[in-house]
């Protein structure tokens, strides 16, 4: 599937489903996104597959939804944009030291208990939220909000960051709480080498 392949291309470095899904978007830490891989609800699909949150049959029934039924998966498709700007709004405000606003995280309130009113508890050890048998076209989304309350209710909020090198939000679970990139492959490298070619530079002008 071609469109999976482009989404396969992504790097899910967010430690958490909610910012892996935000960073469907990418660009520069400051300033809006460059480009956006959910350009429409096949790309959601075959991201909620590449992240796990589809199994391939979850995956072939929503993209026969889509052709069934194609303005219930596009309004879909719409709040799962406006969803990803909240959990941008949200996750990115904590990552610079500030709170979320009020309507952003009652808007997320509101989301999750309509992804609850869809799911079951199914026993795993514990028991977990499961969406086994939601067969709607929101189906793809409503991990990603639960993802997103878990986090803020029970996770280390000030291990929110933003990478240094691009737009990307990551859970830092280094020691020191020393982490910069959202990963030392790719934005890691390239500003090691913009400094090693910065410093060839100055030892060049003496």
């Amino acid at each position: 599937m071609e469109t999976f392949e482009d989404v396969r291309r992504l790097r899910l470095v967010g430690g958490n489903l909610a910012l892996d899904f935000v960073n469907t978007r990418t660009g520069p830490p400051v300033g809006p996104p460059d480009d956006d891989v959910l350009t429409g609800y096949p790309e959601l699909v075959a991201w909620a597959g590449y992240a796990g949150v589809l199994t391939d049959a979850e995956m072939a029934r929503s993209l026969r939804l889509q052709r069934d039924d194609p303005d219930a998966t596009q309004a879909a498709f719409v709040r799962s944009q406006r969803t990803r700007d909240r959990l941008d709004e949200v996750f990115r405000a904590l990552a610079t030291g500030r709170d979320p606003s009020r309507s952003a995280l009652a808007r997320l309130r509101d989301d999750e208990a309509e992804a609850l009113g869809h799911a079951r508890l199914d026993r795993a050890g514990s028991f977990v939220w499961t969406w086994r048998d939601d067969h709607t076209a929101d189906r793809p989304l409503r991990p990603v909000v639960h993802a997103a309350v878990q986090l803020l209710t029970t996770g280390t909020l000030d291990r929110i960051k933003g990478c240094g090198g691009c737009r990307f939000v990551f859970i830092d679970e280094s020691k020191n709480r020393s982490r910069r990139w959202c990963s030392m492959d790719d934005c890691g490298t390239a500003e090691k080498a913009r400094r090693y070619v910065a410093a060839r530079r100055t030892r060049a002008s003496r």
